[in-house]
């Protein structure tokens, strides 16, 4: 039984990203896949995680609102599907995205 959980962030800032897409990471043994793209948000970030792990939604939020809070992104969706992955790989491999994305 695969668990779709929506989240979106609105302290943002817009202008900030150089490519259309990008994956990084891999499903399978504990890790996860994260894609992000552009979209028309009104400004805001959306965050979708596909995962089979049940009851770990406020975990998810909590490794989410400190990635939101760190990244400040406008206008970009972000996939994540995960494979079972620890709350450290998984703001690991968001913050090699999004060092993809960003214009740093």
């Amino acid at each position: 039984m695969t668990t779709l959980l929506e989240f979106e962030f609105d302290n943002v800032k817009r202008g900030n990203t150089r490519r259309a897409a990008q994956i990084v990471g891999v499903v399978g043994s504990g890790q996860l896949e994260v894609l992000i793209e552009p979209a028309e948000l009104d400004g805001k970030c959306e965050i979708v995680v596909e995962t089979s792990a049940q009851g770990f939604e406020e975990i998810w939020r909590s490794v989410l609102d400190d990635f939101a809070a760190q990244y400040p992104v406008a206008d970009l969706r972000i996939s994540i599907n995960d494979g079972g992955a620890t709350p450290a790989v998984v703001n690991l491999r968001l913050q090699q995205a999004i060092a993809e994305v960003l214009d740093v």
